[in-house]
């Protein structure tokens, strides 16, 4: 049984937590439950006289049976999956780097974290003229070092766009994961490394065996946001190729629908269904993440 003073701290607790969560409501609960509750009717701006007929989850049943809807999700997991692999394999091994004690170490770690400052759609607007088929540096370079025989279109094709989106991901967030894993790398003492040292470690079996222990929890906290931020992926996509060349994000697409076709009950399952892969994605990481932590 709670004493009366733990009665009393809780209720003080409670009251003084009641602003932060009304607000929090306001701001996040009540324009999901809006938004779902939109998504469950049919709402064509183009269409007024249509009204607002209450439809079920016949806008989900159409999402599954829509080509265009199935090949976004499709993209935004390859363009996930892909560019947070890289980002964790560069970020690594730039915290690697930045965490050595050498002659310009504070000049390298402010200047690998510019890309990371710069305003995804400046960065975007920056690589669209790199990647641009008369002037852009990307084929002037690739062509002076003898790897492609004349300038090419790499926005114009599949495959073409799909790497230049995840060069230009990987540039501009690396350094977000390589802070991360650099901070996490800090807390390490050094004594253990000596006393590895001394037992007849090689700079591979510190690694695995102390390093990679260590900054665990850091690089799941890293993949956490870099994955929840690369699957939600909107400005990069609209600015660099505006989705073509199936290049349409889910998030894209749950935008035209809303702010293009006006279709405010099948874009608002779009979003639903973003909010509730976005929401399973985070509790694969916060249950893998608490394990670690326990």
């Amino acid at each position: 049984m709670k004493s009366s003073l733990q009665k009393q701290e809780t209720r003080d607790a409670w009251i003084m937590m009641s602003p932060a969560i009304i607000i929090l409501v306001i701001i996040a609960v009540y324009p999901i439950v809006r938004t779902f509750w939109i998504s469950l009717h049919e709402m064509v701006l183009t269409d007024p006289g249509s009204g607002f007929p209450f439809i079920g989850l016949e806008n989900y049943m159409k999402l599954f049976q829509d080509p265009r809807a199935l090949a976004s999700i499709a993209f935004t997991f390859k363009f996930t999956i892909t560019t947070v692999v890289l980002e964790l394999i560069i970020g690594v091994g730039a915290a690697l780097i930045m965490n050595k004690k050498f002659k310009g170490r504070g000049l390298v770690r402010a200047a690998i974290l510019i890309p990371w400052a710069i305003p995804t759609t400046v960065s975007a607007l920056m690589w669209k003229f790199i990647y641009n088929d008369q002037y852009g540096l990307f084929n002037d370079v690739l062509f002076r070092l003898g790897i492609i025989d004349g300038y090419k279109a790499w926005l114009s094709t599949e495959s073409g766009t799909f790497m230049a989106l995840v060069i230009t991901d990987v540039w501009k967030t690396a350094p977000f994961i390589a802070l991360l894993i650099l901070a996490g790398l800090q807390m390490i003492p050094n004594e253990l490394y000596e006393s590895a040292k001394i037992d007849g470690a090689n700079a591979f079996q510190s690694f695995v065996k102390i390093t990679l222990p260590m900054v665990k929890s850091t690089i799941l906290v890293a993949l956490l946001f870099r994955t929840l931020d690369a699957f939600r992926v909107f400005d990069l996509v609209s600015v660099m190729t505006g989705g073509a060349n199936g290049s349409e994000s889910v998030s894209l697409y749950a935008y035209n629908n809303l702010m293009k076709f006006l279709d405010f009950g099948y874009g608002s399952a779009l979003s639903i269904l973003i909010f509730i892969i976005v929401f399973i994605i985070s509790l694969i990481y916060m249950k893998a993440l608490g394990k670690n932590l326990a």
